[in-house]
Formats: structure tokens, sequence, C-alpha cells
């Protein structure tokens, strides 16, 4: 009973940290934010294709392994050979690699790329910004539990459903401080998190509240974002 309320205790204790650490006042004597961010990710579908260099030294190591096999008895080969024998027949074909998505370009269609991840990225009001830009799902923290809480409010409030999404872990993968311009004395610095989910069992979703939405590998997110390209591209371990 003494460890559950000291455990009462330090969950309460952080949770008013949070809070604290959320209405900070930054150098100008405004308020900080913070920002729950998801990066919103589609694992791979198809086994990527082997490099040339790869395969051929597989080859070569297979081939040099064949030298030193082990040599069985005629007589064992001939009784595994005839186990599993019947009229039946499996046609097996495989799908293409290369999907009608790709084809077209459709960024907007989770059935391309099908041997990369994909990451979704909204086009629309994003806080801080007074136009339409490039943006993670995102929410500002108010009074929610944990950021871990505040991201799955932000993925939901785009896609509707959170049953085919995984959150990956409860801490962020990493964050960014966005100071304002020289010539903002309205907007205050913001500190943004970036937490990780993946989508599970699905190839469509609604996604709704912004003016565009696209599913783009890592190569082409770092193009949305040039400024912070360098950080992303670390970032994101693909």
């Amino acid at each position: 009973m003494q460890g559950t309320t000291s455990y009462s205790k330090l969950g309460r204790s952080l949770l008013r940290a949070i809070r604290g650490f959320s209405t900070s006042t930054s150098k100008s004597g405004s308020k900080e934010k913070l920002v729950a961010s998801v990066l919103f990710e589609r694992l791979p579908v198809v086994i990527p294709q082997i490099d040339p260099v790869v395969y051929a030294f597989q080859e070569f190591s297979f081939r040099w392994r064949q030298q030193y096999r082990r040599e069985y008895p005629e007589a064992f080969l001939k009784k595994a050979d005839a186990r599993g024998k019947g009229d039946y027949q499996i046609d097996y074909t495989p799908a293409p690699r290369i999907t009608e998505a790709d084809k077209s370009n459709d960024k907007r269609s989770l059935q391309r790329a099908l041997d990369r991840r994909l990451y979704l990225l909204l086009y629309g009001t994003a806080y801080g910004s007074e136009e339409p830009v490039w943006h993670f799902p995102e929410k500002v923290y108010e009074s929610e539990q944990t950021l871990r809480k505040c991201a799955e409010s932000a993925l939901k409030s785009v896609i509707g459903d959170l049953s085919h999404t995984y959150f990956v872990g409860n801490a962020p993968m990493g964050h960014m401080i966005i100071q304002p311009s020289d010539n903002d004395q309205v907007n205050p610095s913001l500190k943004r998190f970036f937490f990780k989910s993946q989508v599970i069992a699905t190839n469509k979703f609604n996604i709704g509240r912004c003016e565009d939405y696209v599913w783009v590998t890592k190569d082409e997110l770092l193009e949305y974002f040039p400024k912070q390209a360098e950080y992303l591209r670390k970032m994101i371990i693909s």
C-alpha cells in the first residue's frame, strides 16, 4: 500500500512539472508552449530489393560454403525425396512491386513505395503559422495527463479513430525549439515534441481537418522542410 501511494505521488509531481514547464516564460517574458507532433508512419509492405553488390556477395558465400557442405548417404537422400509427394500443385504469382499509385505518382495513396516507409504530412494551418503550411499532425498541450495523450488527440482529430494505429513508447523520439521571429511579438516560443505512431492492418484512412495531405518517403519528406531537414534526417531512422 505504501508503494502504491509513493507511485501516485510521483505521478502527480511529474504532471505538475509538465504543466509548469508548458507555461514557463521565455526571455521575452511571453509564455512558452508545448506542441505534440505525431510522426505517423506506414512500415514497408514488401522486402526491399537487394543491392547488386550484396546479392553478389551472398551468391559467392553460398557457393563457397557448398564446397565444404556435409555429404549425406544416397539412401538417406532418397528417403527425403519420397516424403510429401502428391498430386497437388501450388500456383504462385507474386504481386507487382510497382503499383498504379507509383505509376501516377499519387502521394495521397498508401499503395505506393511498398518497400519504403511512408509518413503522413498535412497541409493547412499549423500552430505558429499565419498561412497554410505542410506539417505533421499536432496539438498544443493543454490539460492532458501526458504529452503522449496529447499526441493521441492530435492524430485522432485527423483520422477519427485510433484502432488502426500503434504508438511506439510513451516518450518522444525527439524535440525542437522554435523561436518567434524578431518582428513577431504575439506568438511565444514553442517546444515541439515528436511521437512515433505506426499504421496497423489497413491501407486507407479518412483524413480530415486539412486542405491536403500526402504520404511521402523520408527523402521526399525532407524536401517539405528544408530548414529542419538536417535535424529530421538524424531523427528519422529508416
